[in-house]
């Protein structure tokens, strides 16, 4: 135990204990954050399951709920290399041993299903321009099979091109369910599709879709319910990053258009909430939005994310400012994190050159704490 920590009082162990997430019982409340990894059979047809990936899930399965890495739920929704899919029979197939290990290991596990609009290229999505609100680019570049190539502009999406990516997140949903996961996370964070409909930076629509809150609102929840519909409300959390600037991502007033689809959500019976606080994997301290307003408009299990320290962690979940924490690149480093969370234990640390590599490296080789 550090110097600076205390022993686990039972008043602070709540982070342990375990607890329900929606309608997901879990063994603990510590999440394993979704994670790119870039590591499915892109030869394949992105198709996830080899023993590698398993082995890979498997490790990390002392977290009370595991979500997953970021699953596109359309061939036109890829933006990043070898990221696996959830709309084809061999994808479903390949996510089946992954699900089984980590049930077997006493966790469960829900799949991120998402759409990166915008933030694609040709080169990664069968030949499709990319899609989003608007035909707005996002600046940037983006790896290809041919090295990094600029984000080109995206086609703004029609109507009835509206509804079919709905239709895809349904399927998605319904998919995951097939393939062994407990439940789903609609991914709304980080600039993605969901993110540039919501923003005023990215959605300069003027039909039912942009414009005022209540329509930029409007793809988000349509979503949302499709998916509800699909699997029950709670069994599908989301997952929503109000201040982040990833993907170069912006809005002029953040608090009102969050704040206005929170209480929709609420109204929705969603199972959870994840939210992430500050700039996605960086600061936390960026103003412009009243977190702790949330815990008052959102009923549902709140997951809280970004840069977490033990102590954090469990100040949280005791006071009840957070159902659950999230951890990210923690986990990629410590397959056993609640363990060496629980005693206080050393962290190993990331290697950020292996987090989007092949092979094993930098994947499954992090060891695991040694037996006290």
């Amino acid at each position: 135990m550090s110097a600076s920590a205390s022993p686990l009082p039972s008043a602070e162990a709540a982070l342990f204990q375990p607890g329900r997430l929606g309608t997901i019982a879990v063994a603990n409340r510590v999440v394993m954050a979704p994670l790119t990894r870039c590591r499915a059979d892109e030869a394949a047809g992105d198709v996830p399951g080899s023993p590698m990936n398993v082995d890979y899930y498997r490790q990390r399965s002392g977290a009370g709920l595991i979500i997953s890495e970021g699953t596109q739920v359309a061939p036109a929704g890829k933006g990043y290399r070898a990221t696996p899919g959830i709309y084809s029979a061999a994808q479903v197939a390949g996510w089946k041993p992954i699900t089984a290990a980590v049930h077997a290991a006493g966790s469960k596990i829900v799949a991120q299903i998402w759409h990166v609009g915008r933030v694609s290229h040709p080169d990664l999505n069968g030949g499709h321009t990319p899609v989003a609100p608007s035909a707005v680019a996002a600046a940037g570049q983006v790896h290809t099979p041919r090295g990094k190539q600029d984000l080109p502009q995206p086609h703004a999406l029609s109507l009835d091109e509206i509804a079919e990516v709905v239709a895809q997140f349904r399927r998605g949903a319904a998919n995951a369910l097939a393939a062994g996961f407990d439940g789903v996370e609609i991914h709304g964070a980080n600039g993605y599709l969901i993110d540039q409909f919501l923003r005023d930076g990215a959605n300069q629509r003027r039909d039912a879709y942009g414009g005022s809150i209540e329509n930029r609102c409007r793809f988000a929840l349509e979503v949302v319910d499709a998916v509800v519909a699909e699997i029950g409300a709670g069994r599908v959390g989301i997952r929503l990053s109000p201040l982040t600037p990833s993907n170069g991502i912006h809005d002029s007033n953040p608090q009102a258009v969050f704040g206005a689809l929170i209480e929709q959500l609420d109204r929705r019976g969603l199972g959870f909430l994840h939210l992430v606080e500050g700039a996605t994997g960086g600061t936390r301290e960026l103003g412009g939005f009243d977190y702790a307003g949330v815990r008052r408009s959102f009923r549902g299990s709140l997951i809280l994310n970004n840069g977490y320290t033990r102590a954090m962690a469990l100040e949280a979940v005791q006071s009840g400012r957070a159902d659950a924490i999230a951890f990210g690149r923690a986990f990629i480093a410590n397959p056993d994190l609640v363990e060496r969370l629980k005693r206080d234990a050393p962290l190993n640390a990331p290697n950020p050159a292996t987090f989007y590599a092949e092979g094993r490296e930098g994947y499954t080789d992090y060891p695991a704490l040694a037996a006290a």
